[in-house]
């Protein structure tokens, strides 16, 4: 049985991302009516980070910067590329928000309206690369396109973004960028708008005569002082004022990188009793000792001073990934401490003290050059167990919120793992609400394939394809094929590892439909295949029972897929005969949906009328909002292919377009829109199909429709 996505909570609400030109309100549906938008168009999005404190130099870049952008003002037919690199830690990014800020500003004050967008490629790479499909995602969800209309492919996304911002310029601040054939795809369609880009090397293979490369260097040593002595604040900086050559040597020993002289100042804030000289000798004391890069050294003086718990959460940040919720800080790397006795806090503190971390909206976040430090210490062979130990903690953890969330947001439906249990005395985040729940899934949506990859190669295969079933329910509501389909991949492995034949008929199932919705319906039916043939040897308990018809159902859906209707009907009809004989009721009438729609499709609507009847009747009996909806409108269309009692198809149609309402679902809105206004032309009522058609043209532009096929 292939679950609802949504469950049944009906929501009628639109989102604060949603671009709303109208909202259609209707109970009775005789007409729709279109009310206009009660303000101007919200302004474009604007994704700047706050400006860092204590920002020197970089003069020169910002005015060549300055000079180019007014150079090329009203010419040309591309936005301006610009590249700043350099090495991890010289501010690079910092730099580029700071640009965009501007570039932003100037803009306003010509009385135009300017968007910001930042992208970072490092988490979307995949083995060195990164997919335009994959940024194109994340720019058009940040212009808030809804996740069912992204473009299906490449060139349907680029077709989006060009649209989105075609009207006023935009700066795109892209991050980690490798290979000039990254920023192709991020340019957005206005001429006046500006590419930031940050990147390690400069990008030789870049050839376009609208590009300007601006390496940023460290920052000479007058300048490194400067910064150093603003970060530890007014109280320090007449401390350093009594050792300027010590001052010297500490800021030269970071080699001029902003990231390092900032952890450099949290030491000395944090040992105002120390010394600038005594600090300066531990410093060069560890270069002598490990032979290290200079910069290296800043880093292991740190490490070192680190109590056993904040170990673990800083080797924790370089193995996992540079952010983590406050509430996983506790659950692995502090077991078995109550969290009222402050043991998160003590790591959060000890860690922030001495600037290897900020916290930002709830979150410790590492920064990148730190980061590749954090990873080589948690690699020691003396801290690889306990580096596992901690791993497996937080897989853990991220397993049991992910379960939680996902049965707030999708209710109880078919699974093949065991819940997790909760780990005394840690915190865990709200998850009391769907919204709340699918928002949690997004935003720690990197976390949760990280862990999946981390659960496979330390061999946790429970964890690992239990792991799939919550982004299962994530990628319903927030779609990302190639994401998905890697993670679904790892699952799927792990199940065959394990010897779990449940869980692999699972996998197989659901990386089947993310297969046949990207086009590859050999590779789906191989997996569909294997996945019946081993759902043959289950067990003949009502869930493995279960499991065997929604087997089937896939590969009925496959065929349905394919236009291969005839061929759909006998795994439809033995599903439906599983569902029956351990009388699972919605199973049934589902089957009698899917088997109405194939015959329908057959044009044997004599028996699909009958079905659809059934399983529309069944739905409103289950009260499951979604498939009554649904059926409603699959049931209207039989009756208008039969030309029969098109006054109850209309009918019909507004029970869709209610329903498809109240859980604001704007697919399902457009096609109750679309009946409605076909069955109004043909009954003559030009002026009711027009609002209809108009209606849908609104929720189509507003949420991005790419009017592919």
């Amino acid at each position: 049985m292939t679950e609802e996505p949504h469950g049944d909570a009906h929501h009628n609400t639109v989102s604060g991302q949603s671009r709303v030109g109208s909202l259609v309100q209707a109970g009775r549906i005789d007409t729709v009516h279109v009310h206009g938008p009660a303000s101007d168009e919200p302004p474009p999005p604007r994704q700047l980070r706050p400006e860092v404190p204590n920002f020197v130099d970089r003069k020169g870049e910002q005015q060549r910067f300055e000079r180019c952008v007014r150079d090329r003002r009203g010419d040309g037919d591309r936005p301006l590329v610009v590249v700043l690199s350099g090495l991890s830690g010289v501010g690079k990014t910092t730099l580029g928000f700071r640009l965009a800020r501007r570039f932003a500003k100037d803009v306003d004050r010509a009385g135009g309206r300017c968007g910001v967008l930042y992208v970072d490629l490092a988490p979307l790479r995949r083995d060195g690369v990164v997919e335009p499909y994959d940024a194109l995602d994340e720019l058009l969800r940040s212009l808030g396109v809804d996740p069912e209309w992204l473009g299906s492919t490449e060139e349907a996304r680029l077709r989006q973004f060009w649209r989105h911002t075609a009207a006023a310029p935009f700066v795109v601040v892209a991050d980690n960028v490798r290979y000039a054939g990254e920023i192709e795809p991020l340019l957005p369609s206005c001429p006046g708008s500006v590419v930031i880009v940050a990147s390690h090397g400069p990008l030789y293979d870049l050839e376009d005569a609208d590009a300007v490369e601006l390496p940023l260097a460290p920052l000479p040593l007058e300048h490194a002082v400067e910064l150093l002595t603003k970060a530890v604040g007014r109280a320090g900086a007449a401390r350093l004022g009594e050792e300027p050559e010590a001052v010297r040597e500490l800021a030269a020993l970071c080699e001029g990188l902003p990231a390092a002289l900032r952890v450099v100042a949290a030491r000395l804030r944090g040992a105002r009793r120390r010394l600038v000289a005594h600090v300066a000798e531990e410093f060069r004391t560890q270069l002598r000792e490990e032979g290290v890069p200079l910069v290296e050294a800043v880093w292991t003086v740190m490490y070192l001073e680190l109590s056993e718990p904040a170990r673990r959460c800083y080797e924790l940040l370089g193995t996992v990934g540079s952010s983590l919720p406050l509430e996983a800080v506790g659950a692995a790397v502090a077991p078995g401490e109550a969290a009222a006795d402050g043991a998160t806090d003590a790591i959060v503190e000890e860690l922030e003290g001495l600037g290897l971390v900020e916290v930002r909206d709830g979150r410790l976040v590492m920064h990148a050059l730190v980061r590749e430090h954090a990873a080589r210490r948690a690699r020691d062979a003396d801290r690889a167990a306990v580096a596992r130990s901690a791993r497996e903690r937080l897989v853990r953890w991220y397993l049991r919120q992910a379960q939680r969330a996902d049965l707030v947001a999708a209710g109880k439906r078919l699974s093949v793992s065991t819940p997790e249990p909760a780990v005394a005395g840690t915190a865990e985040p709200a998850l009391s609400e769907a919204a709340t729940a699918y928002g949690w899934l997004e935003t720690e949506r990197h976390a949760l394939r990280r862990c999946l990859r981390i659960a496979y190669d330390d061999r946790l295969d429970a964890q690992a394809w239990a792991l799939c079933e919550p982004l299962w329910t994530h990628h319903l509501n927030h779609p990302r094929h190639r994401e998905t389909s890697e993670a679904f991949r790892i699952g799927l492995a792990a199940a065959r590892r394990a010897e779990n034949l449940a869980a692999r008929v699972r996998m197989a199932c659901q990386l089947a439909r993310l297969l046949w919705e990207q086009g590859e319906y050999d590779e789906a039916e191989r997996e569909l295949d294997t996945a019946v043939a081993a759902a043959g040897l289950l067990s003949d308990t009502d869930d493995d029972r279960k499991l065997a018809a929604s087997a089937l159902e896939f590969r009925g859906r496959l065929n349905a897929e394919r236009g291969r209707w005839a061929a759909a009907l006998p795994d439809y009809e033995a599903a439906r005969a599983v569902h029956e004989r351990i009388e699972n009721r919605y199973g049934v009438m589902l089957q009698n949906y899917q088997l109405g729609k194939a015959l329908t499709a057959l044009g044997r609507t004599a028996r699909a009328l009958d079905l659809l009847e059934t399983a529309h009747a069944q739905a409103r009996d289950l009260a499951r909002d979604r498939m009554t909806g649904r059926t409603a409108l699959a049931l209207g269309r039989v009756l208008e292919l039969r030309r029969q009692e098109n006054g109850r198809a209309r009918e019909l149609y507004g029970v869709a377009l209610a329903s498809a309402r109240r859980r604001n679902a704007p697919a399902d809105q457009l096609g109750a829109l679309d009946a409605l206004a076909r069955i109004a032309a043909e009954g003559g009522d030009a002026s009711a199909a027009a609002e209809y058609r108009e209606a849908a043209a609104r929720i189509r532009t507003r949420r991005g429709e790419t009017g592919e096929g």
